[in-house]
């Protein structure tokens, strides 16, 4: 289908970084048998990938900013523009050799996410959005899906693991809402929660203490698909407290209203 310029320039930057990328995933099956492991491997192949969606973005757009996992917070002459980048969400699926992560572009204007690509090479599954014209995979229109009860709802989290998270929240949320829900899931990459969730296939999904980065394109993605985003508090501030809930209108508002008082009591 056809894109705007501005996705054109996402489209490629993720394509090149996405070549890159599954390359190197051919490459951690033979690295897993060695005693070192795959892990300096793997932290190589996102800084590569991150170098290479920064050269093609800031090739197609000389002056926004960009801020990456891994490169920080580059300055850009134009204030008004900032590239939103993760070149490797899902590191530990890549890690051991698991096909399910991906590249995420968003584009923040004067403060609002206007633009956003989640692209998982090892599929060629590409997301995208534009705010106002719709949410698409590849040439498809996405719609979120339309279960309005959590017993009918397949729903995505989270979960800490070493030196990140609340062990003890985490714990209380799934002992609250398993047994609400037709099951749980956790896939490990958030930006492909998000995704699925503007593809309704899955219903909805939570997370406490992401980064900008693991988010931005999602948001964009689950909101043009006539989906619902808040953090925790059903508030708006997502970006500021890496907690996010997504889903339907109903579905995105009951997860709040379970949700809201863990860890706020």
């Amino acid at each position: 289908m056809l894109h705007s310029a501005l996705l054109n320039v996402m489209v490629k930057a993720a394509r090149r970084a996405g070549r890159s990328l599954k390359r190197d995933l051919g490459e951690i099956e033979h690295l897993q048998v060695s005693l070192k492991g795959p892990a300096n491997f793997v932290s190589a192949a996102d800084k590569r990938a991150e170098e290479l969606l920064y050269d093609e973005l800031t090739k197609a757009r000389p002056g926004y900013g960009f801020i990456g996992e891994e490169g920080g917070t580059r300055e850009g002459t134009d204030k008004a523009n900032v590239w939103i980048v993760d070149p490797l969400d899902g590191t530990t699926n890549f890690l051991h050799g698991m096909p399910h992560f991906a590249i995420s572009i968003a584009l923040q204007r004067e403060g609002a996410l206007i633009a956003g690509l989640i692209y998982n090479p090892a599929n060629d599954d590409l997301f995208f959005a534009e705010r106002g014209k719709g949410a698409f995979l590849n040439d498809q229109r996405l719609r979120v899906a339309g279960r309005k009860l959590l017993n009918e709802s397949v729903i995505a989290c989270g979960l800490p693991h070493i030196g990140r998270g609340d062990f003890g929240i985490a714990a209380e949320e799934l002992r609250t809402i398993q047994p609400k829900v037709a099951g749980l899931r956790r896939f490990g990459a958030a930006s492909l929660d998000l995704a699925w969730v503007a593809a309704g296939r899955l219903d909805g999904y939570w997370e406490r203490n992401l980064s900008p980065w693991d988010m931005a394109a999602g948001i964009v993605l689950v909101r043009e698909a006539g989906g619902f985003a808040s953090d925790i508090t059903g508030g708006d501030k997502i970006l500021e407290t890496g907690d996010i809930i997504v889903g339907n209108e109903h579905i995105q508002r009951e997860l709040v209203r379970v949700l809201k008082p863990i860890g706020n009591k």
